[in-house]
């Protein structure tokens, strides 16, 4: 399992427009996806 919480950001899917969480704060300057359409990339 996962020991710690990992730190998440929210956005938006740049594909589908979906609000989602990301463990990365979006800088911006390159797409988001939520899970499923990053896994049809």
């Amino acid at each position: 399992g996962f020991g710690r919480e990992r730190q998440t950001f929210p956005a938006t899917c740049a594909e589908c427009g979906v609000d989602t969480e990301v463990p990365f704060k979006p800088r911006g300057d390159r797409p988001v996806y939520c899970r499923e359409c990053y896994q049809k990339q």
